[in-house]
């Protein structure tokens, strides 16, 4: 080993910690933390605020809980979904990736906020109720129950149509499969 080879394995492998890095993590936890902090409680101001407003427009909390579970699905089907994973050599004209990093992290939000929402609108453990950061927003209850019946709903019914799919393209792959091994090409036949 030359004394260049030694310099470059001496940087990546020696196990310490760069102070750039260290800065770059510091920060990180800081401003992420910050964020989380303002972030829950925002929200929390937010729906105080918000909830008894929108539970009062037409349809009532019933419609609220139900776009919110339909916002909440979308939103984790863009989260889970495969869209947003960093593009192969061969694909050209993707997402740079920071651009898939925030599409994510939007779905991601579109995910979880609605179950913020329509928790804080519930009444606050250890506070007292005559406390309007605690009280119970009306209208709460119906719009969680149609949250958990609409989100959890239409997911299992689209969760039960796409396995479906699946084991329908499988079926066809197997059946294809069977007909190229009657007739000598299929991947039985590797002594061919």
């Amino acid at each position: 080993m030359t004394g260049s080879d030694r310099g470059a394995v001496g940087e990546r492998g020696d196990g310490r910690i760069r102070v750039r890095d260290a800065v770059g993590l510091l920060l990180y936890l800081v401003v992420g933390g910050a964020l989380l902090v303002l972030g829950i409680g925002g929200t929390r101001w937010f729906s105080r605020h918000i909830a008894p407003v929108l539970y009062d427009l037409p349809g009532g909390s019933w419609a609220v809980g139900g776009i919110l579970g339909v916002l909440s699905l979308v939103g984790w089907a863009g989260a889970v979904s495969s869209r947003f994973e960093s593009p192969g050599a061969a694909r050209t004209g993707r997402l740079p990736r920071a651009a898939r990093v925030v599409a994510r992290g939007v779905c991601w939000a579109a995910a979880l906020a609605p179950v913020i929402f329509l928790i804080s609108g519930l009444r606050g453990r250890n506070c007292r109720s005559y406390e309007p950061g605690c009280a119970y927003i009306s209208g709460t209850g119906p719009a969680v129950l149609a949250y958990v019946v609409i989100a959890g709903g239409v997911g299992w019914l689209s969760y039960r149509w796409r396995r479906a799919r699946s084991e329908e393209r499988r079926a066809r792959e197997r059946e294809r499969m069977r007909k190229l091994r009657k007739k000598g090409k299929g991947k039985s036949r590797r002594a061919r």
